[in-house]
């Protein structure tokens, strides 16, 4: 007997799974891969510092969150929030996990080009 949960969990994997995003970062030199949709899991984090005030905070936690290498694996881990708070170029940072926030928001905007 199926479960309600199973077609969500099967619709949340296909998501989860599906081809990494890519973005340039040209003044880091690198380039930075993301997915366009994340777990409540990994959003919680964010979402708690969001509801503290703690709004750059937030922003950083989402880049270390949820920017990945080619591979999938996370870039960045928990300690490097510190020196991403204070060693990075903040405009850079806005900008980078602005774009990877709103992935979901853009591929809706593409497909309904598209259509």
């Amino acid at each position: 007997m199926q479960r309600a949960t199973d077609n969500i969990v099967k619709h949340y994997q296909t998501k989860i799974n599906g081809d990494l995003q890519k973005l340039h970062v040209e003044e880091w030199d690198m380039d930075i891969y993301y997915r366009n949709t994340y777990s409540f899991q990994d959003e919680s984090k964010i979402v708690e510092l969001q509801a503290k005030g703690l709004v750059v905070d937030a922003l950083v936690q989402s880049l270390i969150v949820k920017a990945r290498d080619k591979d999938g694996k996370r870039l960045f881990h928990d300690l490097d929030m510190k020196r991403l708070m204070t060693e990075a170029d903040p405009a850079i940072i806005t900008r980078v996990a602005g774009h990877i926030n709103n992935a979901n928001q853009r591929l809706s905007m593409e497909q309904a080009q598209k259509e």
